[in-house]
């Protein structure tokens, strides 16, 4: 091939590539300048996409953190350490739980609160009913010098000393006691003297009157003045300690208090599961001891946990003991010691309990017990059972100790406060009244 049409190929070719070039460029300008296009409304549509946009593009940015579960656990950590408080709050809805009894306690409160401003009104309309339940508990002992009283009048018009000599007797009988009797025949004798007593309805008048003034003012019950108030149960064996207990914590508990019993009989096994059984009836707590324990050690501990739980009332029971025991009484004395010592105070009361059937040896009871200890009031149990209901006068009378309690019954509300009227009208009353009341 000759030399110039090599040139001319070589020169066509080129041409031909510088065409293809060209046009290339041509179309490319178009390409970008067709791309170039969509980004400038792309970025309008960001702006008026962007409410959107960014919205989507967060949540990428959170599923980023979220793929460093590191930084969102320890925020769970930190939402772990709150939920320790949360636990705390289930211990302090455990407080509230006990303070949840407390908050019902004002409750139970304002509702014997109530009860009790109906009381004055209630009380009046049940007195008929308080004295014949005295009647009732008091039947055996009216029985006796009750129809002799009646008895010895017979019809008398007449007023004699040989009458009050007479009715001297029937009252020494029903267990009033040599001295009592006689001071109160002495005050017969003075309004005979001066006439003033003309019948039998005078006589019996001027015998109520006497009861009342050897009686006192009424001093029943308990009075809760400061936590805990503390109540020593004293007495021998058998004279109905822990049942007087029982229903002690029952009528404290019905009113709303916190009651703590202290098993104190530690040489009786008996005596410590009855009181337990009382606790779980009541449903009160009860601090004992082991078998043979230091009685003064079990009730030192029910002080402190008492003191330390904020309850209203300890009764610590005590081990039934002869008062003709110097060594036991001795030991009561400790006892005594060593709940003041826990109290800081001296002790709010010892109730010292007496079985009525026992009589005269009821009021030598009492003083042996009052010589030992600061006796400061008297549980006169089984007064439904005796004919010798009339001790009560004998024992304030020499004594001088007020009568809180007397049982005449098995029941809880049989434990009654010792009223001296209604106690006097039922113990004093005419047959022809009582017949006139039923």
């Amino acid at each position: 091939m000759e030399p110039g049409t090599i040139v001319a190929i070589v020169v066509v070719a080129v041409l031909i590539v510088v065409a293809v070039v060209f046009a290339m460029r041509r179309q490319a300008p178009e390409a970008p300048s067709g791309e170039a296009t969509p980004p400038s409304p792309a970025k309008p549509s960001p702006e008026k996409k962007a409410e959107p946009a960014p919205a989507k593009a967060p949540e990428p940015a959170k599923a980023a953190p979220e793929k460093k579960p590191v930084k969102s656990e320890p925020s769970r950590p930190a939402a772990e350490k709150p939920i320790e408080p949360k636990a705390a709050e289930v211990e302090t809805p455990a407080s509230p739980k006990v303070e949840a009894p407390r908050a019902e306690a004002p409750v139970a409160k304002a509702e014997v609160a109530k009860a009790e401003a109906a009381k004055p009104a209630k009380e009046k309309a049940d007195g008929k009913e308080q004295v014949a339940a005295l009647r009732r508990g008091l039947a055996s002992t009216r029985g006796g010098f009750i129809a002799r009283l009646a008895q010895i009048f017979g019809g008398k018009k007449e007023i004699d000393p040989a009458l009050l000599d007479q009715i001297q007797e029937v009252l020494i009988t029903a267990d009033i006691g040599v001295r009592t009797s006689e001071k109160m025949l002495e005050t017969l004798r003075a309004k005979m003297e001066r006439a003033e007593l003309r019948d039998e309805d005078a006589v019996w008048s001027a015998i109520r009157e006497e009861a009342r003034a050897i009686l006192g003012a009424s001093a029943g019950g308990i009075e809760v003045r400061s936590k805990p108030t503390t109540i020593l149960v004293v007495g021998v064996n058998g004279v109905g300690k822990t049942t007087t207990i029982g229903k002690l914590a029952s009528r404290f508990h019905e009113e709303g208090k916190k009651v703590v019993l202290a098993a104190g009989d530690t040489f009786r096994a008996a005596a410590v599961l009855q009181l337990e059984v009382w606790a779980r009836r009541v449903g009160c707590e009860i601090v004992k001891g082991k078998d043979r324990a230091d009685p003064a050690s079990v009730i030192f501990e029910a002080i402190k946990k008492a003191q330390g739980d904020g309850a209203d009332v300890v009764i610590a029971d005590t081990a039934g003991r002869l008062h003709t025991k110097s060594n036991l009484m001795e030991e009561l004395k400790k006892v005594v010691r060593t709940a003041e010592k826990a109290l800081e105070r001296p002790v709010d009361e010892i109730l010292l309990v007496l079985d009525s059937t026992t009589g005269q040896n009821a009021i030598q009871q009492a003083q042996l017990f009052k010589d030992a200890i600061p006796v400061s009031g008297i549980v006169l149990t089984k007064l439904d059972g005796t004919a010798k209901g009339g001790v009560v006068l004998g024992i304030v009378d020499e004594h001088r100790i007020p009568v809180r309690y007397v049982g005449i019954g098995e029941r809880i509300e049989d434990l009654r406060e010792f009223d001296t009227d209604a106690f006097v009208q039922a113990l004093f009353a005419k047959p022809d009244d009582e017949t006139a009341a039923a």
